[in-house]
């Protein structure tokens, strides 16, 4: 079973019968690329005449009102040439900066990764997810849902998916208990961070590594717990990031989506971020079963747009605070996937106002 789409042709959705008002909560407008995801669906929101606001994480404000406000760059104009148009606006030193209030928003959107904030500003990510959740109170639908996405703040929430899925796995800063694990799987293994992302500070443990091996450990429990997985052989071919909606697979008139990423250099990592590449790809029967077997936790959980990372038959990871990849696949398929998630979006603003604000926000976020 796979997910929905609104209404639309592959070329993109048909037109939204009002403007909503949405934001985007992200890192920092300084550190935002023009090839994140986060840029990609703001553009596609202003084209389809929507208010598009973007907030930092230090931008937020509970006022003696006690209304939640924010400072936020807001978008002068709706017609961008591309992306990069759009982020040069808002760098821009002429930019748009106006204080808004969050209560008043339609959506916002939780877009800000905590791994990026671990070493100069670790307050960030709960201090803007607490700002989340006052605003899900206020009946803004914020998705990720802010609760449950407290509790995935790291690598842990992973482990309450079902076995079957994931590689065996040990979370310790025991040096001592990391070697017995991949002594235990004939020195092979891959050892990375509890927290973070990127593919920083990911080493993948052969027998040939024992000269490096404690210098490995001290370099990913540098900073905290590490984890040490099973080794998947299949990881050398690269990934699968299949993106879900609505706990389901993201599928637009047959085609997912899925990309392919791999690295073709040596380096272990996938991940674009570390150099690897991408190509579109179509799930298979395995990533199709693991997908299914997730959905209804990120369904109880709701998580509206989610990563899974996939190797065979086995979920490396599940990215649900800012899984990217979505412009790539607009660009390689020339289906405007993200113009349907905004839609998406509309049609969940026009469920929470035939229901006078009375659905919760779990129940929004994945209806």
């Amino acid at each position: 079973m796979t997910a929905t789409p609104p209404a639309g042709s592959s070329k993109g959705p048909a037109a939204p019968g009002r403007a909503i008002r949405i934001g985007f909560v992200i890192n920092d407008i300084a550190t935002e690329k023009a090839n994140y995801t986060t840029l990609r669906l703001a553009r596609r929101a202003l084209e389809r005449g929507h208010e598009v606001a973007l907030i930092g994480l230090g931008a937020f404000i509970y006022d003696s009102g006690g209304v939640v406000r924010a400072h936020a760059h807001v978008p002068a104009g709706r017609d961008h040439e591309d992306d990069a148009a759009l982020l040069a606006e808002l760098q821009s030193d002429e930019a748009r900066i106006e204080r808004i209030s969050v209560e008043a928003l339609d959506v916002l959107m939780l877009r800000s990764d905590p791994a990026d904030e671990l070493n100069e500003r670790p307050w960030a990510p709960n201090s803007g997810l607490l700002f989340a959740q006052l605003a899900a109170l206020r009946h803004v639908i914020v998705l990720n849902d802010p609760t449950h996405l407290t509790d995935a703040s790291n690598k842990t929430y992973f482990q309450h998916f079902p076995e079957e899925v994931r590689p065996v796995t040990c979370i310790t800063l025991d040096a001592e208990e990391i070697k017995a694990f991949i002594a235990a799987h004939d020195g092979h293994a891959v050892i990375k961070p509890l927290q973070g992302s990127g593919g920083q500070s990911v080493f993948v443990v052969t027998p040939d590594s024992e000269g490096n091996l404690n210098q490995m450990i001290d370099a990913v429990t540098r900073d905290g717990y590490a984890i040490a997985q099973e080794y998947l052989p299949r990881a050398k071919d690269g990934d699968l990031r299949l993106l879900t909606l609505n706990g389901r697979p993201f599928q637009i008139d047959g085609r997912y989506a899925c990309i392919r990423r791999y690295n073709d250099s040596g380096d272990a990592r996938s991940n674009i971020s570390a150099g690897g590449k991408y190509e579109m790809a179509e799930p298979d029967a395995d990533a199709l079963y693991i997908a299914r077997i997730v959905a209804p936790k990120l369904m109880r959980d709701g998580m509206y747009f989610a990563g899974l990372d996939i190797v065979g038959d086995k979920m490396m990871e599940i990215n649900v605070d800012t899984p990217g990849g979505l412009s790539m696949a607009d660009d390689l398929t020339g289906i405007d996937f993200s113009g349907h998630l905004i839609a998406d979006l509309e049609r969940k603003v026009a469920l929470r106002d035939h229901y006078k604000r009375t659905l919760s926000n779990t129940e929004l976020a994945m209806m």
